[in-house]
């Protein structure tokens, strides 16, 4: 499917059954934190999944890809950013499955009614807005700090959004974990599975992957480390896995 294309962006494979993503040239762009958060939630066939600040689209085309989620919306408060993802959708033939909206996570239960999905996933913003100078209407800005939205936010508005038992999925910072589990747990989504991820062996986490479910029981799993690159500066067999790339055989 042929889409149209805005001065500065560009098509980018992402790599795994041959989805793509239109992104701008001098934007902000996905990470491998948004490809790891799409594969750690634990979608099932039929599920109904929201992705909160879906920026590029992302996560929710990933997710379509990936799994047999019945539907995925993407909430997205930047129009500019919103339209751009839609335009992903449309270049995947996903608009039967994926749909993104425009609109504020501070007003998403009045948006779509309360428990209403049975996963909520998100990649917020990692840092607080803090007492530097910003430009607040810069995407990047707003992509990275939390100039629209603050985690109790996010957290506050995916209890409300999910089912009774549904998932919440959040790739976040480790320096954040305290205040992640804490507001979880304030909003009555009981925190189920974390896991750390690290650039190499040896190096420390600067990323964590964490699972939820609301109203669920108390037990908290910790999974193994994830490493992004083996001693050898290659992908890990894990990375691998999560693209869906042939293992490398090593003689």
């Amino acid at each position: 499917m042929e889409v149209k294309l805005n001065e500065n962006e560009r098509i980018d494979d992402l790599q795994c059954k041959g989805l793509k993503i239109i992104q701008k040239k001098a934007g902000f762009c996905f990470g491998l934190d948004a490809v790891l958060l799409a594969n750690f939630a634990d979608i099932k066939k039929g599920d109904t999944v929201i992705d909160l600040g879906t920026g590029t689209g992302i996560i929710a085309i990933l997710i379509a890809g990936k799994t047999e989620a019945k539907s995925i919306i993407g909430l997205e408060i930047q129009e500019e950013m919103a339209e751009m993802a839609q335009r992903s959708v449309k270049l995947n033939n996903l608009e039967d499955r994926v749909k993104i909206v425009c609109g504020d996570i501070k007003n998403s239960v009045e948006m779509f009614g309360a428990s209403k999905f049975d996963v909520v996933v998100t990649n917020p913003p990692y840092m607080n807005q803090g007492g530097g100078l910003l430009n607040i209407s810069d995407t990047k800005a707003i992509s990275r700090h939390e100039i629209k939205c603050t985690l109790e936010d996010v957290i506050k508005a995916s209890s409300k959004l999910l089912v009774p038992g549904g998932q919440f999925a959040m790739v976040h910072r480790p320096d954040r974990l305290v205040d992640i589990i804490w507001l979880m747990r304030k909003y009555s989504i009981e925190p189920k599975y974390l896991q750390f991820v690290h650039p190499y062996p040896r190096k420390k986490a600067n990323l964590i992957l964490i699972k939820g479910a609301r109203q669920g029981r108390v037990q908290l799993k910790m999974l193994e480390p994830l490493y992004v690159y083996d001693e050898n500066g290659n992908y890990s067999k894990e990375i691998d896995n999560i693209y869906g790339r042939e293992v490398r055989n090593i003689e």
